[in-house]
């Protein structure tokens, strides 16, 4: 285990290396912040102050040199228009986009699980082609149109939901935190309900894919044949075995979740990183998009491993180790 997490980790520079250099030089080669922060009346020896402020008088390899020696030392970078470290503006809005996205996966697993577990068991169900049926309808609406029309009947028509904002926060370990108060789970009821029907439609029918194979396997045979209670035969030898690639699709759509947020915040106004990147992004708020976009990879990798240690747990017959 120990020889396998060092070369993943050995992998996760890498990676994070080549991407920094990719998004450095992708983020910097679009358009001028100078012409959007400096006044046109400014004249040139003002813009020429300015670009130097900025640091974009010098050469792009240096600059990228800069940043990556900043970057080490935790330094990603000063906001042009804010004038604060980007990546204390990403913490800050950090703790609204990951509340939003676990609650939203945990929906989806709350959901979707029983859901397509049901599906797997009873394919021919009435009951069963409804769920599928509404599945495909959770693949196939928009996401924003959905969240307009949650405010519309939840906020506006019924008044039972907040229609905007994050509500009462509390903190806790210098983070402020929606979840932890009633006000502020009723703001997070509707967007993160949002944010999960897509996951919600994955899910069941991942599960239902799962279930529908496993049953067929001989060891679910023999243990029907041993004669173990239905109850036992699902949760123990079916369910467990098919939590693999649920697991695998739910990190990595917990990894997508948290970077494409964006049109969930902007329609329910959520004060999460999501709606930072598309402001600092109409401003070419070029320091605080690298950084933004650092710490996504960040999280991709990170979960990604926590993934493939979490396979030798449900499954002792995966081995992480190779020879």
């Amino acid at each position: 285990m120990s020889v396998y997490l060092l070369r993943r980790l050995i992998q996760a520079l890498g990676v994070v290396l080549v991407m920094s250099l990719i998004v450095f030089i992708g983020v910097f080669a679009i358009g001028d912040p100078v012409e959007i922060l400096i006044s046109p009346d400014a004249d040139q020896i003002e813009r020429e102050r300015a670009i130097v402020a900025l640091g974009l008088d010098k050469p792009l390899w240096l600059q990228y040199l800069s940043f990556l020696g900043n970057a080490l030392r935790g330094d990603l970078g000063r906001s042009f228009v804010f004038n604060e470290p980007a990546l204390q503006l990403i913490l800050n809005r950090m703790p609204a986009t990951l509340e939003l996205a676990f609650g939203a996966m945990f929906l989806a697993l709350l959901v979707g699980l029983p859901l397509g577990l049901y599906a797997g068991l009873k394919p021919n169900s009435p009951v069963s082609k409804g769920i599928m049926a509404g599945s495909i309808l959770g693949f196939s609406l928009p996401t924003f149109w959905v969240g307009l029309m949650l405010i519309m009947v939840f906020a506006v028509q019924l008044g039972w939901l907040p229609s905007t904002g994050r509500g009462e926060t509390r903190e806790i370990l210098g983070m402020r935190w929606s979840f932890l108060t009633r006000d502020g789970l009723a703001h997070m009821a509707m967007p993160a309900l949002n944010l999960a029907l897509f996951k919600i439609s994955l899910v069941i029918r991942l599960t239902r894919a799962g279930v529908r194979e496993t049953m067929l396997m001989d060891y679910v045979k023999f243990a029907r044949a041993k004669g173990l209670s239905p109850a036992r035969v699902t949760f123990v030898h079916v369910f467990k075995n098919i939590l693999i690639p649920v697991v695998t699709v739910v990190g990595l759509e917990l990894g997508s979740t948290i970077a494409f947020s964006v049109v969930t915040e902007s329609v329910f106004a959520w004060p999460g990183m999501g709606k930072l990147i598309i402001d600092s992004i109409n401003v070419l708020d070029r320091p605080v998009i690298v950084a933004y976009l650092m710490i996504i990879v960040l999280m991709f990798i990170t979960i990604n491993l926590v993934v493939d240690l979490t396979y030798s747990v449900l499954d002792p017959r995966v081995r992480l180790e190779g020879k």
